[in-house]
């Protein structure tokens, strides 16, 4: 008898332990009626403990863990809250913001997912109907956004993984897992040309680290893959084998390699001997090529001009001038407007200083409710829907909205002399991570017979474009045809016309808005159409005249 109490607190250690009532007090044969059953108990006592000791010793490694990336959250948001504009302009940030409430998060919840974390993941889920929580979508688009960027500003990848961003440091460097990241989300798009980028850098970045944010197979798997997509079958084959040093059974892997070798030797067979059956090209043979220089895609022009690469010639600069203007307008001789020349043919005008700070912040106000995902219009259907090559969200003003919004359409009518009476609400366009518009034009060309048809305004005759904020680099308007870039300046506004005085469309207005490298952009633009204007633009004495 004098042994119950310690069997009772044998038993009731295991009750806690375990959790499961039953397994003691549901058993048959009742084992406290036996000593020789109790002695198992101890046995089984010990083997408890041994496993609550690897239960605190593996709560303990969660909790360093938690512990980090609850260090790591606070040093990066007292950062941001420093300068919540400034840190969000940064692309690289929006980006690792994105990754630290998407895929880092998930990796947070997953070491919560236990019985001291289940309310808090509770708390969690209930804030997502109340909060903002970016999707698997936006971390996939902070992705793209970022290796756009790359592409577009040739930014190396080790300069962007350092935090640099055309050699100026903005933000921390990125770790293996974050490189590992963009190069999984580039590998889900079928972009394997930045996946080696990225991969390559977080295999680097993961021999160097000491704390490892990401495991070294599966750097290499994805990144063997995707050089043998790129046509690098040996390569593949050795980083393949690397990973099957380190996982001798990996399916996949091993899968592939024999896929590799049959590869190699089908292309070796090949190289033996010709398809025809005669042997092949000897390599000292000399082959002839005649090489043609072949004009740059419009891309490559675009994104020359949004690197600022091209210098406009001086034979043209000398015929461009500045003026104060009035434009013909009464109101203005009050208040002359500064007029500059940013190309003669087509007339691109440069307005400075004509939207105020004050218009500038109720603009933004007003907007930031009714934003949505900008769209264009589909030329066949006139439809409007959105599309990967505009990435932006846009608003549409009306004049009653404010006194600040009529006052900016009216001025639109004085600087123009164009009526805005048949033009288009003012549109606020606020552009995302590495928010962009590629080349388009303006005006609706003649095989888009359902554009505009809606308003029954006729076609688009000219632009009026408000630069609402500085941008630090990027975000130009260009215009590849004629070689122009126009870099944002707060307060500043475009003025082209997008239709010839005969109606036709100038080909030479079509234009872009340049990735966004670090900044805000914000940009309002006023839509003038043809209707109205009978008497303020007037056509030529021809049908041709321009």
């Amino acid at each position: 008898l004098g042994l119950y109490p310690a069997l009772v607190a044998i038993m009731l250690r295991l009750v806690l332990v375990t959790g499961l009532v039953w397994m003691v007090f549901g058993v048959k044969g009742e084992l406290y009626t036996c000593l020789a059953d109790m002695e198992e108990l101890l046995e089984t006592e010990a083997l408890l403990m041994r496993s609550l000791e690897d239960y605190i010793s593996a709560q303990e490694v969660k909790l360093n863990i938690l512990r980090r990336a609850a260090a790591e959250y606070a040093k990066e948001h007292e950062e941001a809250s420093q300068d919540v504009q400034g840190y969000l302009s940064n692309p690289i940030n929006a980006y690792l913001l994105v990754k630290r409430l998407t895929t880092d998060w998930k990796e947070v919840e997953s070491q919560m997912v236990d019985d001291v974390g289940k309310v808090f993941v509770q708390n969690i889920s209930r804030y997502r109907d109340v909060l903002k929580f970016p999707s698997d979508e936006d971390l996939n688009g902070a992705a793209v956004a970022l290796t756009r960027l790359q592409d577009t500003y040739k930014l190396d990848t080790a300069s962007v993984a350092r935090g640099e961003l055309n050699g100026v440091q903005y933000s921390t460097e990125l770790s293996a897992g974050d490189c590992f990241e963009l190069g999984r989300q580039s590998y889900n798009n079928g972009d394997y040309y930045h996946t080696v980028l990225w991969m390559t850098e977080a295999l680097q970045r993961y021999e160097e680290e000491y704390n490892k944010t990401t495991d070294k197979s599966d750097i290499l798997e994805y990144l063997a893959f995707s050089i043998y997509k790129q046509g690098n079958v040996h390569r593949a084959l050795t980083l393949t084998n690397e990973l099957l040093e380190i996982v001798p059974t990996h399916q996949r892997a091993l899968g592939n390699k024999v896929f590799y070798l049959q590869d190699i030797e089908k292309a070796s067979k090949e190289k033996r001997r010709g398809d025809d059956g005669t042997d092949a090209v000897q390599s000292d043979q000399v082959i002839t090529v005649t090489e043609q220089v072949q004009p740059l895609a419009e891309r490559d022009v675009y994104e020359m001009h949004c690197r600022l690469e091209h210098q406009m010639p001086a034979s043209i600069t000398a015929k461009l001038k500045c003026r104060y203007t009035d434009r013909g307008n009464p109101y203005l001789r009050l208040a002359r407007v500064k007029e500059e020349e940013a190309y003669l043919d087509p007339l691109i005008l440069i307005y400075h200083d004509v939207i105020y700070d004050s218009e500038i912040e109720t603009i933004k106000k007003l907007s930031m409710p009714r934003f949505k995902r900008a769209t264009v219009q589909n030329s066949k259907t006139g439809e409007l829907e959105t599309a990967n090559y505009r990435i932006s969200k846009s608003a549409w003003l009306k004049d009653e909205f404010h006194p600040h919004v009529a006052a900016v359409n009216q001025r639109v009518e004085d600087i123009t002399g164009l009526t805005i009476s048949t033009a288009e609400e003012l549109q606020v366009v606020n552009y995302g991570i590495g928010g962009h518009y590629e080349p388009h034009f303006d005006f609706a060309r003649k095989e888009e017979g359902h554009a505009f048809k809606s308003l029954g305004t006729g076609n688009r005759i000219a632009t009026v474009l408000f630069y609402m904020s500085d941008v630090a680099q990027g975000g130009a308007t260009v215009f590849p045809l004629i070689n122009v870039a126009l870099r944002p300046e707060k307060g500043a506004a475009a003025f082209w016309y997008n239709l010839h005085p005969n109606g036709e469309g100038d080909m030479d207005t079509r234009h872009a808005a340049c990735p966004v490298l670090t900044g805000s952009k914000w940009v309002s633009n006023k839509w003038l159409h043809e209707n109205g204007q009978e008497f303020r633009r007037q056509c030529g004495l021809t049908f041709d005249a321009d």
